[in-house]
């Protein structure tokens, strides 16, 4: 059974390795993974087919920390990747897995990033398989939607950084 696939596309004024670096280093995924209110820590990262991202995400505002205790998750979720396809500043695969959802048996949730560079800037496609169930699949495009707004606020910091 295929399923349903949500793509979610921006477009990016800096330099496409810049956008590659905050998608594959440590330094570059804690800088802006994590939705607001969150925060997030690189336990392990082998970029490579097979290899494996391990972070932790922990609820760092009083509202996150509350919804996580509501919902019987804890504050800090570990968390992990498994990279499918690593093509420098084009192409990242990788399967997230699922096993943090109270009552519900852990699996995979499939992830692909595309970049492209323009003549308008880096287009990104973030494409995302649904998850178990509406209410959840649509937690997630939240999410992400949140995060890149991230993403782009860090590339901003970078590209200032640069000009000082």
């Amino acid at each position: 059974m295929t399923k349903k696939r949500i793509a979610i596309e921006r477009l990016y004024q800096a330099p496409i390795e810049d956008v590659w670096d905050l998608w594959t280093t440590k330094d570059g995924i804690e800088s802006w993974w994590g939705p607001d209110g969150f925060s997030v820590t690189v336990r392990h990262l082998d970029l490579r087919p097979g290899g494996e991202l391990r972070y932790g995400m922990t609820a760092t505002e009083p509202d996150k920390i509350a919804f996580m205790e509501r919902a019987g998750m804890p504050t800090t979720t570990e968390c992990v990747a498994t990279y499918k396809e690593v093509s420098p500043h084009v192409r990242l695969a990788y399967l997230h897995r699922a096993d943090f959802i109270p009552g519900v048996a852990p699996y995979d949730v499939e992830h692909v990033v595309e970049l492209s560079a323009t003549a308008a800037g880096v287009r990104m496609v973030l494409t995302l398989e649904a998850m178990h169930d509406a209410e959840w699949t649509q937690r997630a495009v939240t999410g992400w939607k949140n995060e890149l707004d991230g993403l782009a606020a860090s590339l901003a910091e970078r590209a200032a950084a640069r000009r000082t």
